[in-house]
């Protein structure tokens, strides 16, 4: 179980820390064997197992972190040490202990990394076991911190990009959802007499607000009952999975979807070719990332690779290409460049979705605000028709 920890730690003042532990006089002693004194101890309501832990181990700063201690003239067993004890995280410093035991039993480092496959991919395996063997680790780190990097900067532009048109529309339904529960009944209430003179639209919305102050109770319910249900729906694999399908169909966002994922495809696959793993072994390693239809694709390609094709003619057959990255491909064939030739492919992929987005995005944000203006705009008008109708009989 984890423990919420408040403690006075040496050179360090009070902190506060997580803290793993079977019982609390556990805990008092792991922080005892720190230098440390324990002011307070409550236990964590959000209890996570090791599993579940290990989808937020910082893979991204460990290696950062390592590969600053490996370029400043540390070993490999001197920088495990210096990052499990500069770790106040018990959890993360259990991992990279677990990882120094072992490398001080002479365990490779690719080794010691495969016992965790839940917190170290792969791919991320497979670039240092390629560095053992030609003894460039940092070279290694280096090449998988660049394309973390790259890869995150991407989504964080994908994200961003959608935030805007996420927000404008949320508001633009909160706001008629509240004309229509909150202020159209209000009216209703007082149109009750003149509403068989009134234009239909204005009937119409006269009597949902009717409904609504009858029923409301009833709607609520239905309401919450409908979200609950969309809730659940969004958070199961296989409505995104099906989502998924029905935009691929879609020609204008397929293709793109296309473009951005082989723009993942070659970068992982450049990074794993400058590593010095072969081809076929990293198209294996890569067609996990891709999207389920295109794993076939790439096992028929690496089947060609073998048969002596080469890599730009295989790609071509099956589709995994375009014009441009299957020109550049053959540029990298006679240049003997593959890695940095697949790696500048999927830039240029990257650069032509970032345009796309940034498009499409300046023309839905305007397209948005005019449809929840014409929305808004249209319950409010039917809301005061009534009023010109009896000004206009009055008159």
């Amino acid at each position: 179980m984890r423990y919420d920890v408040k403690a006075v730690l040496t050179g360090q003042g009070t902190v506060s820390l997580k803290v793993d532990a079977n019982s609390e006089e556990e805990v008092r002693q792991q922080i005892a064997a720190q230098g440390g004194m324990v002011l307070s101890i409550r236990r964590s309501f959000s209890s996570w197992s090791l599993n579940k832990r290990s989808t937020r181990f910082p893979l991204v700063q460990f290696s950062q972190e390592l590969l600053s201690l490996l370029t400043a003239g540390l070993s490999l067993v001197e920088s495990i040490e210096t990052l499990a004890d500069k770790e106040h995280d018990s959890g993360i410093r259990k991992i990279i202990q677990e990882l120094l035991s072992q490398l001080y039993e002479g365990v490779t480092f690719s080794q010691a990394l495969e016992d965790h496959p839940q917190i170290f991919p792969a791919l991320y395996i497979a670039t240092i076991r390629a560095s053992e063997r030609t003894g460039d680790l940092p070279e290694a780190l280096t090449r998988f911190v660049n394309y973390q990097t790259q890869m995150e900067l991407v989504r964080k532009k994908l994200i961003g990009a959608s935030i805007y048109p996420v927000l404008l529309l949320t508001v633009g339904l909160l706001v008629s959802l509240f004309l229509l529960v909150f202020v159209v009944p209000k009216f209703s209430a007082i149109y009750d007499d003149i509403g068989s003179d009134l234009p239909w639209l204005s009937v119409l919305l006269i009597k949902w607000g009717q409904f609504v102050h009858e029923r409301g109770w009833e709607l609520a319910g239905i309401a919450i009952l409908l979200i609950s249900i969309i809730a659940y729906t969004v958070t199961r694999p296989a409505f995104w999975a099906h989502l998924m399908q029905y935009l691929w169909r879609i020609p204008a966002i397929g293709e793109h979807m296309r473009v951005y994922q082989l723009a993942r495809f070659y970068k992982t696959l450049g990074m794993l070719l400058r590593g010095g793993i072969p081809i076929t072994k990293a198209l294996e390693m890569v067609s996990g990332l891709l999207q389920s239809h295109f794993r076939p694709r790439v096992e028929a390609a690496a089947t060609l690779i073998r048969e002596g094709n080469t890599i730009s003619s295989a790609m071509e057959m099956e589709g995994l290409t375009t014009a441009v990255g299957n020109r550049m491909l053959r540029v990298g064939e006679r240049t003997g460049m593959m890695g940095d030739m697949m790696e500048r492919i999927g830039n240029f992929h990257d650069e032509e979705i970032a345009r796309w987005v940034e498009w499409t995005t300046k023309l839905i944000e305007p397209l948005l605000m005019a449809v929840i203006g014409i929305v808004i705009g249209g319950i409010i008008i039917l809301m005061y028709l009534p009023i010109f109708e009896l000004a206009g009989s009055v008159n």
